[in-house]
């Protein structure tokens, strides 16, 4: 299992899983075309494309869409943002898949509204990632000159385990145990850390 490997066998191994989905090499890809700060695809599409493989199911099992967060705090209005977005919608037209662009220096303008907690802003897209409501998720990758790089603050072996890991460092319990009890469904294989105080 690649769980058991050195770090960089891990990312070697991670890197190879990953480009059994074609949708990530390819929006890597033109991704690198947009030169957008501090992008990165992340989050559910890359975790839950390990799980497939590792579980054996087809690679796009179970992915709703395909992350993409930058960071550009020149400039926190929508309009901005949105400009950002219909070029990537320009960009991906022909591919049948949802991805979904975020400005993440805008984040703290609308997160209280939705999830019933302030929060302060972001000081980078990886700030962001660190947050995510599950630390599993907390993988982005990015592309240079057709070169992968890798951030992963909190690693890979729980992505490889199949290990859903909370986060309480920001997000609130309810996405977690929303996301949670959705991606058990679909992949059983998981095992699900409860929220901290709580008991599973």
């Amino acid at each position: 299992m690649p769980n058991s490997l050195p770090l960089d066998e891990q990312l070697t191994a991670l890197e190879a899983i990953l480009r059994r989905n074609p949708v990530i090499p390819e929006l890597l890809s033109r991704l690198e075309t947009l030169d957008l700060p501090g992008w990165y695809l992340t989050a559910g599409c890359l975790v839950q494309t390990v799980w497939n493989v590792v579980t054996d199911r087809p690679v796009d099992t179970g992915i709703k869409d395909y992350d993409v967060f930058y960071f550009d705090d020149s400039d926190l209005s929508y309009d901005a943002e949105d400009a950002v977005i219909q070029r990537g919608r320009e960009l991906f037209a022909d591919l049948d898949v949802e991805v979904e662009i975020r400005n993440e220096a805008r984040v703290h303008l609308w997160y209280e509204a939705k999830f019933g907690v302030p929060m302060a802003p972001y000081t980078s897209t990886e700030a962001a990632i660190d947050s995510f409501a599950a630390t599993t998720c907390s993988i982005g990758i990015r592309a240079s000159n057709g070169r992968w790089s890798v951030y992963a603050p909190y690693g890979l072996s729980d992505t490889f385990n199949l290990l859903l890991r909370p986060n309480p460092i920001q997000a609130p319990r309810r996405p977690y145990l929303e996301k949670s009890a959705r991606w058990k469904e679909i992949w059983p294989e998981l095992t699900i850390l409860p929220w901290p105080g709580e008991s599973d």
